[in-house]
């Protein structure tokens, strides 16, 4: 069954040695494979697979990074990582995200956003007009989050 409307798909992470400093705070660039692994379970969640994307023939690289620290994740700690599709906005696919600790009193830890375009794996150009297969993709994300406002709208040529 699908979450609520705005709802968040939650990934659960725990932070383990090899993701901190000698100092035991995580490393600034663990997030980003935090939020990477997040998304790319959230469509395996959503009935879509990574790989199937592939298999057509296209790549979602990211094309913007935004991400705020707020409070550091600590060797051994629990969290969630949280992320849902933004409305979108011609061609890009915005992710939002949030990561929060586990416990009686959550702490937020971070919060981000990752634009990322559709581009054509033959020749590595950005694809400006979203095929079928694609459209169709996103749209089933949009009704995930049961949120028609995710899914792209069809622009007359």
């Amino acid at each position: 069954m699908p979450p609520a409307p705005s709802a968040w798909f939650e990934y659960p992470i725990r932070v383990q040695p090899h993701h901190t400093d000698y100092a035991g705070v995580v490393w600034h660039g663990t997030y980003v494979t935090w939020l990477e692994s997040a998304r790319i379970e959230c469509l395996r969640a959503v009935g879509i697979p990574f790989e199937q994307l592939v298999s057509l023939g296209y790549d979602l690289p990211v094309v913007a990074l935004d991400l705020r620290y707020r409070q550091p994740l600590t060797l051994g700690t629990s969290a969630i990582v949280k992320t849902r599709l933004a409305p979108m906005t011609g061609i890009r696919l915005s992710w939002l995200y949030e990561i929060e600790t586990v416990g009686p009193q959550p702490q937020l830890c971070l919060t981000g956003q990752v634009t990322l375009v559709t581009v054509s794996m033959r020749d590595r150009k950005v694809v400006r007009r979203l095929p079928a297969e694609v459209a169709a993709m996103i749209a089933q994300i949009a009704d995930y989050f049961e949120d028609p406002a995710i899914a792209p709208v069809e622009k007359a040529p």
